[in-house]
């Protein structure tokens, strides 16, 4: 394999951009679980958010119009998943695969009409000469203004849960909240306002795949985005900044592949297009055990239904 063709400034230029659907991703669903709510629906919520920010974009000719739309269409989509698991206490496991499959379906009928079609394109930051600098400027200044507010979200989020009245509740809420209801605190509304973002988070992050990563509409865009950023909110021990590392080291292993691929390398690149997936199998599996949901510092109420009469 020949090294010298791998252009590195690039290479870390291109981690940034790719990582932004997970980060956003990710850092809606440690909000979810933050609160006690486990969502599995993330990659339902991102090919929604996908697929409607495609139709937005499309139709209106703006690429903000199409992000919105992404956003607004993964919120609508969590707001079922409130529905059947804070009002309906349906099992919030189950709820979540339900949710996915019925994102992908949907998803899939509501982009028929649009395969082929190129989006409007998603402009860089104007920077000015900042952008030519060697290096520095590709690397941090050549980017869409999406990819500095996943980053911007992710400082908002982390100030949030460590400096506020309302990340204390929401963080109450998910430790305990049977002592959290008997504080006054309406948990339901709480839990809904952390899923809803979370929804806005997942669409806003399947919006860019279509219109920025892959310009253009194909089902199934999303490709498992959605189970890997499941995976780095419990590599992050749901805290926000590790969120973004986390997500930086998946684009990085996305980038990369790609890269060796075509530096000719020996390695089968399909060893390393599975491996996020194989992480992802065996992190969930540790979720499912109760010692390994406490080694990693969860949520004490996660993935718990509340009933205010219990």
């Amino acid at each position: 394999m020949d090294f010298t063709s791998l252009n590195f400034v690039v290479l870390i230029a291109a981690l940034m951009v790719a990582s932004v659907p997970i980060m956003l991703a990710a850092i809606g669903e440690l909000v979810v679980e933050r609160a006690g709510v486990l969502n599995l629906g993330v990659e339902g919520m991102m090919i929604i958010g996908a697929v409607c920010g495609f139709i937005a974009a499309v139709e209106t000719g703006s690429p903000f119009l199409g992000f919105l739309g992404g956003a607004v269409g993964g919120a609508v989509l969590s707001l079922i998943f409130a529905v059947l698991t804070q009002t309906l206490l349906a099992n919030q496991v189950a709820t979540g695969l339900a949710l996915t499959l019925f994102g992908l379906g949907l998803s899939s009928l509501l982009g028929q009409n649009y395969v082929g079609m190129k989006p409007p394109v998603t402009g860089k930051v104007p920077f000015g000469p900042l952008a030519d600098l060697p290096v520095v400027g590709p690397i941090l200044f050549g980017h869409d203004w999406v990819v500095y507010f996943s980053i911007l979200i992710i400082a908002i989020v982390w100030w949030a849960l460590k400096a506020t009245r309302l990340g204390l509740i929401l963080r109450a809420v998910g430790e305990n909240h049977d002592a959290a209801h008997s504080l006054g605190y309406n948990v339901r509304r709480i839990r809904l306002g952390a899923i809803m973002f979370g929804g806005a988070m997942a669409g806003m992050g399947g919006a860019y795949v279509s219109l920025v990563r892959v310009p253009q509409w194909t089902d199934g865009i999303t490709a498992g985005a959605g189970w890997i950023a499941l995976a780095i909110v419990v590599f992050a021990s749901w805290r926000p900044w590790r969120v973004m590392l986390g997500s930086y080291l998946f684009g990085g292993i996305t980038v990369l592949q790609l890269n060796m691929q075509a530096a000719g390398s020996a390695i089968p690149v399909q060893y390393l297009s599975m491996a996020p997936y194989l992480i992802t199998i065996l992190v969930l599996v540790i979720m499912s055990s109760g010692k390994g949901r406490a080694a990693l510092n969860a949520p004490a109420s996660l993935g718990q239904n509340f009933h205010a009469t219990r």
